[in-house]
C-alpha cells in the first residue's frame, strides 16, 4: 500500500489510523518502511500522535526508530516507553551505538538502563564505556562472529547459521587461535568455494589489516578508506580480538569528524545544531568573534590613517571592499583544500614545501587573472591608466598574499599538532583584510599624485 503513497500521503494516513484504532492496518504501512523513514514519520507527528505511535509499533521497529534518531530525540523515546520496554530496546540495540548514546547520561540514569539489562549485554556496552572516546575500542561493535583456526569449513558455516543475526553483514570471517588471538581472515566466497573438510588455517589470510583498542577513529577511517574493507578488527595490545569496526560504524565517524572542522573553520566553537538554545548557541560563537571584532577595529584603524589619500582620490574608495573580500574569499579556499586533504592523507615537510609552491602559482595565476581585468574596469570606468594600475597591482599582491596565508597556516598547526581547522576562516578573513587594506593603501599613497 505504502509503496505507491508520497511520503505525506504516508504520514496523514498513519495519523487517521492512530485516530480510528487501526492497528493491524498501520502495521502493514510500517512494515514497508525503511527504518530511517519511519523515524521521519515519528518526528513529523504531534506530540500528541507520538505516544499512541510508539504503542503500536514492535520491540524491533522500536529498536530500528531510536538508532535512527538524534541523541536528544532518542532518550525522549526511551524516556516515554518506560523502564521495562527501553530495557528490551536496549538489549536489541548495537553495542558501540548504545555505548555512545549513554556516555552523556547521568550516571545514576545509566546504571538503572544498564542494570535492568540482560548481564551479558549489559556488562559488553560497560565494557565499551571504559575506552577513550573517540577511538576505536569505543565505536567497534563487540557482537561478531570468530572461529578457531583449527576448524573445518563445514564446522565454520554451522556456526555461521547458528549465529546468522551477528554475521549478515559480514564479507568475511576473523580467525582466532586457542589464546583467542588474531591469526587470520577467511571470506565467505572463500568458505563457499572451498572443500568442506578443509581446515580454516589451510585456506585463511595471515596477513590482517587491524587496529589497536586506542587508535584514533580518524585511523580507522582512513584504513578502510585505503583498503575498501567493509570491516576491520580491533584487537588489544597482545594481539586479542575484541572487536569489530563495520563500515557504517565509519560513515558516522566521517559525518561527525566532518561537522568538527566545520564548525572549527566558521568559528563556531562547540557542537551547535537546530535544537541548540539560542543563548548557548551564541556563548559558544561569541568567544571567536568578539576577538575577532577587536582585531577588525585594526582595519578601521588603517582606513583612518589613509585619511587623506582617500580624500584626494575618492574612487579609491569604490574598490575597497572588493580588495579586502576577494583576498579573504581566496584564503579561505585554500585553507579548505589544506584541511581536507591533512584529513585524506599524511603530510612531511617535503610534500608541504611542494603544496606551499603549488598555491603561490595559483595566487599567482589567479592574481594575474582578476588584476588584468580590474585593472580594464578601472580604466574604462576612471579613465585613468594609474588607477587601474593601482588597483590591479593591489589585487594581484593581495591574492598572493590570501592563498599563502590560507596554506602555510595550517601547515604551521599541523607541525605543531594542533588540529589545522582550528585556523579558522573568520580569522584568516580578517587578517586578510588588514594586510590587503594596508597594501591597496600603501600603493595608492606612492602613487597619489599621478592618481590626483
Amino acid at each position: 500500500m505504502s509503496l505507491i503513497m508520497t511520503e505525506n500521503e504516508i504520514t496523514l494516513a498513519i495519523i487517521q489510523l492512530l485516530k480510528e484504532g487501526k492497528k493491524k492496518v498501520f502495521q502493514d504501512i510500517v512494515d514497508e518502511l525503511q527504518p530511517y523513514d519511519l523515524a521521519q514519520q515519528y518526528t513529523h507527528l504531534s506530540v500528541k500522535h507520538r505516544n499512541k505511535f510508539l504503542l503500536y509499533l514492535s520491540i524491533d521497529q522500536l529498536t530500528e526508530l531510536i538508532m535512527e534518531l538524534e541523541k536528544g530525540e532518542q532518550l525522549d523515546v526511551l524516556h516515554k516507553l518506560g523502564i521495562e520496554k527501553s530495557t528490551k530496546v536496549l538489549d536489541l540495540m548495537e553495542n558501540d551505538d548504545l555505548a555512545t548514546l549513554l556516555t552523556d547520561l547521568d550516571p545514576s540514569k545509566t546504571e538503572e538502563l544498564l542494570s535492568e539489562m540482560k548481564q551479558e549485554e549489559s556488562e559488553n556496552v560497560q565494557n565499551l564505556m571504559n575506552y577513550p572516546p573517540e577511538t576505536a575500542g569505543r565505536i567497534m561493535n563487540n557482537r561478531y562472529v570468530w572461529i578457531p583456526n583449527h576448524y573445518s569449513i563445514h564446522e565454520a558455516i554451522n556456526k555461521i547459521k547458528h549465529f546468522a543475526e551477528l554475521a549478515e553483514y559480514l564479507n568475511y570471517l576473523y580467525v582466532i587461535d586457542e589464546q583467542k588471538k588474531l591469526v587470520g581472515v577467511v571470506s565467505y566466497k572463500d568458505l563457499l568455494l572451498g572443500n568442506l573438510e578443509d581446515k580454516i588455517e589451510n585456506i585463511m589470510y595471515s596477513r590482517v589489516v587491524k587496529v589497536d583498542v586506542q587508535v584514533d577513529q580518524e585511523e580507522v577511517a582512513k584504513l578502510i578508506s585505503r583498503y575498501d574493507f567493509v570491516s576491520i578488527p580491533v584487537i588489544e595490545e597482545d594481539e586479542t580480538l575484541v572487536g569489530v569496526i563495520t563500515v557504517d560504524d565509519i560513515i558516522d565517524v566521517v559525518i561527525q569528524e566532518a561537522n568538527e572542522d566545520i564548525e572549527k573553520l566558521s568559528a563556531s566553537g562547540k557542537a551547535i545544531d537546530f535544537n541548540t538554545s539560542p543563548l548557548v548557541a551564541a556563548s559558544r560563537r561569541l568567544p571567536w568573534l568578539i576577538l575577532l571584532l577587536f582585531i577588525g577595529l585594526l582595519s578601521g584603524g588603517i582606513i583612518s590613517e589613509f585619511q587623506g589619500t582617500l580624500e584626494e582620490v575618492v574612487a579609491l574608495a569604490f574598490f575597497m571592499p572588493m580588495i579586502a573580500g576577494m583576498t579573504g574569499n581566496t584564503g579561505t579556499q585554500s585553507l579548505a583544500i589544506v584541511v581536507r586533504g591533512l584529513v585524506s592523507q599524511e603530510l612531511d615537510f617535503k610534500q608541504g614545501i611542494k603544496l606551499i609552491f603549488r598555491e603561490l602559482w595559483v595566487g599567482i595565476i589567479i592574481g594575474v587573472t582578476c588584476g588584468v581585468m580590474i585593472s580594464i574596469i578601472a580604466f574604462i570606468w576612471q579613465g585613468s591608466f594609474t588607477l587601474g594600475l593601482v588597483v590591479g597591482s593591489s589585487l594581484l599582491i593581495t591574492l598572493i598574499i590570501g592563498t599563502l596565508a590560507g596554506t602555510i597556516i595550517p601547515l604551521l598547526l599541523y607541525q605543531l599538532k594542533i588540529d589545522p581547522a582550528v585556523a579558522s576562516g573568520p580569522l584568516i578573513t580578517t587578517i586578510n583584510d588588514i594586510l590587503s587594506l594596508l597594501i591597496y593603501f600603501g600603493i595608492a599613497t606612492m602613487f597619489i599624485a599621478k592618481l590626483m
